[in-house]
């Protein structure tokens, strides 16, 4: 059997408007949802070490639910089975929630794990120079931790801008979608996809050059702070 490749139609989709769009939205998408997927999951590692125990459960159980069951599924109960409660969104509504919510249960427990990683001395000499417990997180605890939340939270970013083409099973028209609609019009199935995977292999490696960029800069700041000489 042999494979026919149309290498002028793959040229011609290669920078088309439509799949340019797409992607575009996959990036605005991406950077919506790590943003608010940050902001709830920082709420959600402050609940998760909270003392107090029913908070701390209530974190638990959102990232044991979200954590454990798909994105794909996640997205069609909000999209087709609240609508049944009276809770109606509109694709892009549906797609960010699901997005947004989905990765605020991973992204708490990176949080977690950064805040987790200082050692328990820095918040001690916080609290001894008479630091409230808010201003021992904010000036003590969150700088250290973020060099550490820093290079999973770059992980989430380039897993996620691939993960948006879930939404597509919703009708969301990012570039999976939109390659999709384009297939049905002209069938160049293997070209389209091809192309497709090209803008995702272009995103990735941009973002993989802003992150190493990201990281070096926290590691500079932190290993130009030495320790004091021995007398």
């Amino acid at each position: 059997m042999s494979i026919r490749w149309d290498w002028s139609g793959f040229f011609d989709y290669l920078f088309n408007g439509f799949l340019l769009r797409g992607a575009f939205t996959t990036l605005w998408l991406t950077l919506a949802a790590i943003a608010g997927g940050l902001v709830l999951g920082f709420a959600l590692a402050m609940l998760r070490l909270s003392p107090i125990r029913p908070l701390s459960l209530l974190a638990q159980g959102y990232i044991w639910i979200f954590r454990g069951t798909p994105l794909l599924v996640q997205l069609i109960i909000i999209y087709t089975g609240l609508p049944q409660f009276g809770l109606r969104f509109s694709v892009v509504q549906a797609a960010l929630l699901g997005l947004i919510l989905n990765e605020a249960a991973y992204l708490a427990e990176i949080v977690r794990g950064g805040i987790l990683g200082v050692p328990q001395g820095q918040s001690n000499a916080g609290k001894a120079l008479g630091l409230s417990p808010a201003q021992v997180m904010l000036f003590v605890v969150m700088p250290q931790a973020t060099r550490i939340i820093i290079p999973a939270l770059g992980n989430s970013v380039n897993g996620l801008l691939k993960t948006t083409s879930v939404t597509s099973v919703i009708s969301m028209e990012e570039l999976l979608r939109s390659t999709q609609i384009l297939i049905q019009e002209k069938f160049l199935v293997l070209e389209l996809f091809t192309v497709a995977a090209l803008y995702y292999l272009l995103m990735t490696s941009l973002w993989d050059v802003v992150q190493r960029r990201i990281e070096a800069r926290f590691g500079r700041a932190y290993s130009s702070i030495r320790a004091p000489e021995p007398y």
